[in-house]
């Protein structure tokens, strides 16, 4: 009892301490506070012949996961140098050798860090967003606090550190109404990847804390702190380490933009963004074939300009050429001037 009752207090007082710091870092703005973003073009010389030799299967070589057709990304770091100029290094994780054509890498703080610098030898090449994000806390001299986005998510609006970490240093969560796929479906055949990896990823929150419903995540940028990471990491080594492994994503493999925040949730370094607060930060547009709803929704991420706005290819196969020219101009709209992260040979 006497055991327990320390061993509490011990655990209360490094939650306290940890905390205070991450408050403190951010309030104070006493840390610098990197990016870190993943980028792929699927179309990049010699990609689509190395896809085609690793992968088993129509699921492998799924073009949405891959395609570059709209460069969104130049337009996310067009809403960064606007939006969030207090950010530190901008870190771009990517397969060797493949660069932005439209990059200039001798912009100031800016780096390129192919896969080989955060992946161990025999895991490479992979092809696995699970097991590339599984890896960020690897990106070489990456600040202790960083910000993780994926390519197709874009700034709207003026932010700080403010809108990602809570006055008492808690980090904000962002979950949809929409749940997540509960532990007891998983190995469900009818389920894509990503189902399955919600769900293996509950049934190990289940298993360590207790059975939750759980929301799924929303497509925002992500705030990740590099010990609470490691620690998430390190709980289920196995896990990463088996998703890592796995050269496209796996029905076994955990999905960490979905287990991280959970986590930071029930070690109580996470609090849960309230209903009000998401509709007012977050919008997302699946992009498809079908141009009525692409017209409607690209009018209202006009109307709606929020914080976080995720553009996330949902093609299929081939995409309309309609519809990328109306995503063309609402991008080139809201952000025409190029960024210093843009060659001035290019614009």
């Amino acid at each position: 009892m006497i055991a327990s009752a320390r061993r509490a207090l011990r655990d209360a007082s490094a939650l306290s301490d940890r905390l205070n710091y991450m408050s403190a870092v951010v309030n104070a703005d006493r840390e610098p506070i990197d990016i870190v973003y993943t980028w792929v073009d699927g179309a990049y010389p010699g990609y689509p012949e190395l896809l085609a030799k690793y992968s088993a299967d129509e699921h492998d070589r799924n073009p949405n996961r891959y395609r570059d057709n709209l460069e969104i990304f130049k337009y996310s770091l067009r809403s960064l140098e606007r939006f969030v100029p207090w950010v530190g290094t901008v870190h771009v994780v990517t397969c060797r050798p493949q660069v932005p054509e439209w990059m200039d890498l001798s912009a100031p703080n800016l780096r390129i860090v192919h896969h080989d610098a955060i992946f161990d030898p025999e895991d490479l090449p992979s092809f696995n967003s699970f097991g590339i994000v599984a890896n960020l806390h690897r990106v070489p001299e990456v600040s202790d606090r960083f910000i993780y986005m994926e390519d197709d998510t874009l700034f709207g609006r003026s932010i700080s550190p403010e809108d990602f970490v809570e006055p008492d240093g808690r980090i904000k969560v962002f979950v949809k109404r929409s749940v997540a796929n509960d532990a007891g479906e998983f190995g469900d055949p009818g389920h894509s990847r990503w189902e399955s990896a919600l769900a293996f990823s509950n049934r190990l929150l289940d298993a360590d804390y207790s059975h939750r419903r759980r929301g799924s995540t929303h497509h925002v940028p992500l705030f990740i702190d590099k010990a609470s990471w490691r620690a998430c990491a390190e709980r289920w080594h196995a896990e990463f380490k088996q998703t890592t492994a796995s050269r496209f994503r796996g029905r076994a493999n955990v999905a960490p933009e979905y287990l991280y925040p959970w986590y930071l949730v029930h070690e109580s370094l996470g609090r849960l963004v309230p209903r009000l607060e998401r509709t007012r930060m977050v919008s997302y547009l699946g992009l498809d074939n079908h141009r009525v709803v692409q017209k409607l929704g690209l009018a209202l991420l006009r109307l709606r300009r929020t914080p976080f706005c995720c553009l996330n290819d949902n093609f299929g196969d081939e995409a309309d050429q309609r519809v990328e020219g109306w995503v063309r101009e609402h991008l080139e709209s809201l952000y025409p001037e190029p960024s210093r992260y843009e060659r001035s040979d290019r614009v």
